[in-house]
Parts: C-alpha cells; sequence; structure tokens
C-alpha cells in the first residue's frame, strides 16, 4: 500500500510538527503520496511544512483508481467531506485527529507512526459503514446525494417549528412538530443524532435511527427501523423553504419537494487498525468507565 491521497482542513499551529513528522515518516517508507490542492498550500504557507513540488489533486481531478488508502486529516467533519471524494469506488479510507472528539477520525497524533506501519504491511481490517441515500424530482445534491452520518431536515432562522410527516415504507408513522428532524446511520448513531437523544447502534447494525429535533410532543421518542425499508418524508411550515443536509452539505427545499430515503448500494470503507475497536473508541471518547468504583 504505496499510494496515499491525503485529505484535509487547516489545524491549529500545535498541530504543525506533528504534521510534518507525518510526511517525513511518508518520505523515509518511500510512499507515493498526492495532497488536496487546498489544504497543500495551507501546509506550505501557514504551516511552515516543506512541500513544494509536491503532487495534489483537486475534486475535478481526483481518481481513486490511482491510490490505494485515502488519509483524512482533521476532525470527524473532515472525513465526512472526504467521503465525497471516495464516494463509491470502494477506497478505504484512515482518519487522523486533529479535532476535538473524532469517532471518525480516530488516529491520535502521537500514534502516526504505528498507524502508518500498519498500514503498509497490511496490518488492519475494513469496516463497511451503510451510507443513506437521498432520492428527489430536484436532484438536490447532484452525484452527492449520499450520508455516511446522517440526513436531517430543519427550520431555517428563526422561523417557528415545521412539521415534517413521515412514511416507513409507504406506510404512515408519524407527523413531528419539531425544529427538524434526523434519519441517522449507525455511523452517525454518535452524532448529531445521539446529542438529540437518540441510541447509540453499532456500525454493522443494519438500521436507521428516526430522531426528532426538539419535538413539541413529550412523548415522541426516536425510532430503530430496518435499513432495508423505504423512508418518505413532507414538510410544511409557515416558511416555504427549509433547511437539508446531508453530513457537512446543506441545501435548501421547499415545501412541495417529497424526500425519499434509502440504504444506498454501496458502502464506505474504513479503516480498523489493529488494538482499535469501535467499542474502545466508544469508551474512551465518552469517558465510559472513568468512575473511582473502577
Amino acid at each position: 500500500m504505496k499510494r496515499i491521497a491525503i485529505y484535509g482542513r487547516q489545524f491549529g499551529e500545535g498541530h504543525s510538527e506533528r504534521i510534518a513528522q507525518f510526511f517525513e515518516l511518508l518520505a523515509d517508507r518511500d510512499v507515493t503520496f498526492s495532497v488536496f490542492g487546498p489544504f497543500l498550500d495551507f501546509l506550505i504557507e501557514s504551516a511552515g511544512i516543506s512541500l513544494a513540488n509536491s503532487p495534489s489533486f483537486t475534486k475535478a481531478t481526483f481518481k481513486a483508481e490511482e491510490f490505494d488508502v485515502m488519509i483524512s486529516i482533521g476532525g470527524d467533519g473532515t472525513m465526512l467531506d472526504s467521503t465525497t471524494f471516495v464516494s463509491d469506488s470502494g477506497l478505504p479510507m484512515l482518519g487522523i485527529n486533529t479535532g476535538r472528539l473524532g469517532f471518525l477520525s480516530s488516529i491520535n497524533l502521537d500514534h502516526i507512526e504505528e498507524a502508518i506501519d500498519q498500514l503498509l504491511i497490511g496490518a488492519f481490517m475494513i469496516d463497511k459503514r451503510s451510507v443513506i441515500k437521498l432520492e428527489t424530482d430536484a436532484k438536490i445534491f447532484g452525484n452527492e446525494n449520499f450520508a455516511l452520518n446522517e440526513l436531517t431536515i430543519h427550520k431555517k432562522d428563526t422561523q417557528s417549528m415545521i412539521v415534517i410527516h413521515a412514511y416507513v415504507d409507504g406506510k404512515f408513522l408519524n407527523t413531528y412538530w419539531a425544529d427538524g428532524l434526523i434519519i441517522a446511520t449507525p455511523t452517525g448513531s454518535t452524532a448529531y443524532s445521539l446529542s438529540c437523544g437518540g441510541p447509540i447502534i453499532l456500525p454493522s447494525s443494519s438500521n436507521f435511527i428516526i430522531t426528532p429535533v426538539a419535538p413539541h410532543n413529550l412523548n415522541v421518542r426516536p425510532v430503530l427501523i430496518s435499513d432495508q425499508s423505504v423512508v418518505t418524508l413532507r414538510v410544511e411550515g409557515r416558511s416555504d423553504n427549509f433547511l437539508i443536509s446531508m453530513d457537512s452539505r446543506s441545501n435548501s427545499i421547499d415545501a412541495e419537494t417529497v424526500l425519499t430515503l434509502m440504504r444506498h448500494n454501496f458502502d464506505i470503507n474504513l479503516i480498523r487498525l489493529k488494538n482499535h475497536s469501535f467499542l474502545k473508541t466508544l469508551r474512551n471518547k465518552l469517558n465510559w468507565g472513568y468512575d473511582k468504583r473502577n
């Protein structure tokens, strides 16, 4: 595994030394790499990392088949952005965390050398993560109509709550009077859905979570459904426009738009290194077990 695509965002000054070491490790191990153009500019001009004449790519020029793996440098949002490059190619992805929590970008900067060495000798597993697909007549988001974490419908600005009519496999589920509604994948169960009271489910679970955002009815709770189901949503409210987001990408929709959601026909392949697991990450990130009784 010698051909690596590197995607990233700007990071704080405190990370520059470790990121410089990361690129030195790649050079020492004779790894061929290409860096996302805007990120490369940041590394050279702001982070002071010597990468002049390094190859780069853009969204238009990126070809997944030219690489063995994509490494994302940043937080979980950066990792979600990088999925739009990988899409249905099957290119494995690994996240190096320079952000905060980091469920997806789980490799700590202190463990970069270990991670690179395991990557190069193939000492890792592939976790297949399900992806949610959006279909609309207006083809919102174009070819990037998929999400690894969640799709969210939300009111815009300071408008009053919205009304969302939800159907599962053509059968009426509920009318949600709320600020919004989240349809999350198992990967997204530790993201926005969790902060709105949704359950944590294991990545291998074949489910979607329907989680209301600040529902007006106190007896409305998150619902777990099969990811083989098709969810249909219709939105109404005092405003004619609402906000829809897929992971970190947002757009505006009008009240006439019918949203159809289903599991996509491809998965995102996340690299899991030796001694790493979702349960271990869960305990570490949420500080489970940090109790004097343990």
